[in-house]
């Protein structure tokens, strides 16, 4: 059974129901054609030739809404949740437009992880870069995707007082994010397995930089800046509660690539055969018998099914699914505590409230996709 949230009505799980979720998804949907058509027209002002009009357009339309789109509307959720009202059409747009920024970046970099993976599908299609008449060109198109990001910062914020650290929030971001990845390749190259490398702590530091700054953190701090908070303690709580809740997200998702399946997951897991430094191979190695260290050893990462039935048999053996049916548990009450120290009751409007971290807890808590 799920813990108990706290008692107050700030810690109670945002449920307004299948329908309620399904008309804010069309909502926030519903804002993605005419900002593609911005970047498009856009495009089409340099005076580029149709064909690579047409390309940037159907790379925009391939990678950018069909993910759950979980990060983006966390920031127009969040800043109503700030400011204590609904948000205005206009504060709608606009907090919209911030949250398809955000999932500009996260096309951007699935593009370019995908390539590097060597993946296949993707949001239960094929990777972009497998499509014919795509392949290499898919670098530059994660490129392409990430300058949208500052072409619609600068058509619909430069006017703001906080453009600048808008600015600065999606560079630091993404810098953050890159430097985990980097960490990421060096420590399980697919070309060289060497699980001397690996450990519990490696892998913190890998999905604190690679997972929680963007996913969690990114959304909630552009809400708040357009909510109007500018005090810099308001925003390291923040980090102090959200990155904590990306590391329990991105351990769900080391979970749920050798678990889930392909129509929960929209993707082939492949963390076992592409030698990822992943929450699970690094729980088996700290309690591997010797025996079972050198099952892993001689099949972690190697493009074989067999040799990955044989890592999974060794999760198996060690009780991998228990050990991490209780971390989740334990993260779970530990990131309630952490939204505990936010007061209940805020002094003013435009003041962090618990609400907006636990709606994220709830979004994830026990996920299956």
């Amino acid at each position: 059974m799920a813990p108990t949230v706290a008692t107050t009505n700030d810690a109670k799980p945002v449920a307004n129901g299948a329908a309620a979720k399904q008309n804010a998804r069309k909502r926030f949907q519903d804002v993605f054609p005419r900002i593609r058509d911005e970047l498009v027209d856009h495009v089409k002002s340099l005076k580029m030739p149709e064909d690579a009009v047409e390309y940037f357009a159907k790379n925009l339309d391939y990678n950018v809404p069909h993910g759950k789109l979980n990060r983006g509307m966390s920031v127009t959720d969040s800043a109503e949740i700030l400011l204590g009202r609904p948000l205005s059409e206009d504060e709608y747009f606009r907090t919209a437009v911030l949250g398809w920024c955000v999932e500009l970046l996260q096309a951007m970099f699935l593009v370019a992880d995908d390539m590097m993976d060597s993946s296949i599908t993707r949001r239960g299609q094929d990777c972009w870069y497998r499509l014919s008449g795509v392949g290499t060109i898919a670098i530059n198109d994660a490129f392409l995707l990430e300058g949208a990001i500052y072409f619609l910062l600068k058509k619909h914020f430069r006017s703001d007082a906080y453009y600048v650290d808008l600015l600065e929030l999606f560079h630091d971001t993404t810098l953050q994010t890159e430097i985990g990845q980097l960490i990421d390749l060096l420590t399980a190259p697919e070309d060289h397995v060497d699980l001397k490398r690996f450990s519990l702590d490696k892998h913190q530091l890998i999905v604190i930089y690679k997972t929680a700054y963007y996913s969690f953190y990114l959304p909630v701090a552009l809400a708040m800046r357009f909510a109007g908070i500018t005090d810099a303690a308001s925003y390291d709580l923040a980090a102090r509660i959200l990155v904590p809740l990306g590391e329990y997200f991105q351990v769900q998702d080391d979970y749920l690539d050798c678990y889930g399946t392909p129509e929960q997951i929209g993707k082939i897991g492949t963390d076992i055969v592409d030698n990822k430094c992943s929450w699970l191979v690094n729980v088996a190695i700290a309690n591997a018998t010797p025996e079972d260290r050198a099952v892993l050893d001689a099949n972690y990462g190697r493009k074989d099914a067999e040799a990955e039935q044989r890592v999974k048999a060794v999760y198996e053996k060690l009780g991998v699914k228990a050990r991490y049916e209780q971390y989740e548990e334990d993260s779970y009450k530990r990131i309630c505590t952490l939204i505990e120290q936010i007061p209940a009751e805020p002094a003013s409007t435009g003041e962090l409230k618990r609400e907006v971290f636990y709606s994220f807890l709830h979004k994830i808590y026990r996920r299956s996709k």
